[in-house]
């Protein structure tokens, strides 16, 4: 049984005219009654009854007929499924993300994407960088927003999307609260709150070289992963930390942000997409391209 003959047997049905079906089917009368006698062969059964006046569907015919529909519309279901996929318009995006992308970023991406396919469903997962960049790498994450650099060695792709600069976040009882800007050497002696060495290794080399190089023997009070920790471990007086500027409309109001300037050289920071380019399906490859239209709207905009 072949879909071709269901579809006959539906144009058939509906004429109940062997002449007016095989017109309506683009094709000649005879191979339709002999198709159509192969299916009655292949079921067992007579499907129409050949009258005088015409065709009839036998009771088992119309059985077959609604089930011949049904075929048909799953199968035409699948064809859509099958090209949509194609085109990325439905399926399964699987996304991870640092906390520090939520800031402005990933919402403004993800509000953009879902309006343009709202027929692919989203799987999101927050990490570490470093975790994010091995799940890329193991195809168990389509595409991540990831901190920017990274210094390790990773087969992943990476796009910067949005350049940020780091800045001090200091408390707002703090005597270096009602500065305007700092520089790094002020930094000599204040208790320090920086990322992670083991689960945040690249900002916390980066934030380590750029004190260095600012002549600041590092006085670390406490280590932290995600950003939102930082700025609560700051207004809780705990210390001084190196946080991304993006995180501005998140600090309380008992933290204030203070550019550095100088700005140091070697800081240079910000989101990148993680991409494994031999793997990108569908879907994430209108991910990406609205990503980074999102992004030069945004540019365009401000």
């Amino acid at each position: 049984m072949e879909l071709r003959q269901l579809k006959q047997l539906l144009v058939l049905a509906e004429t109940l005219n062997f002449r007016r079906a095989a017109e309506r089917l683009h094709m000649a009368q005879p191979p339709l009654s002999t198709s159509i006698k192969k299916l009655e062969e292949e079921l067992g059964v007579q499907l129409f009854e050949r009258l005088t006046t015409g065709l009839k569907l036998t009771p088992a015919g119309e059985a077959v007929l609604r089930n011949a529909r049904h075929t048909l519309f799953f199968a035409e279901e699948a064809r859509r499924a099958a090209r949509e996929g194609e085109s990325g318009a439905q399926g399964l995006l699987r996304l991870g993300f640092v906390g520090s992308a939520t800031y402005s970023l990933m919402p403004q991406i993800i509000r953009s994407f879902r309006r343009h396919y709202p027929g692919v469903d989203i799987v999101i997962e927050e990490s570490t960088s470093v975790e994010l960049l091995r799940r890329v790498e193991e195809h168990s994450l389509d595409v991540a927003l990831v901190r920017f650099p990274v210094l390790g060695p990773t087969r992943a792709t990476l796009a910067l999307l949005q350049p940020d600069e780091m800045v001090a976040a200091v408390s707002a009882d703090s005597p270096l609260a009602a500065r305007e800007s700092i520089a790094m050497s002020e930094l000599e002696g204040e208790p320090l709150i920086v990322y992670s060495r083991t689960l945040v290794p690249t900002m916390h080399a980066l934030t380590m070289q750029a004190l260095h190089e600012a002549g600041v023997n590092p006085r670390v009070a406490q280590e932290a992963v995600q950003v939102q920790t930082h700025l609560s471990l700051v207004e809780s007086g705990l210390g001084v930390a190196i946080v991304p500027a993006a995180c501005a409309k998140y600090a309380g109001d008992g933290v204030r942000l203070l550019p550095f300037r100088p700005a140091p050289t070697s800081f240079h920071v910000g989101i990148a997409l993680a991409t494994l380019p031999e793997a990108v399906s569908p879907a994430a490859r209108n991910f990406i391209a609205l990503a980074h239209a999102t992004v030069a709207a945004h540019h365009a905009d401000a």
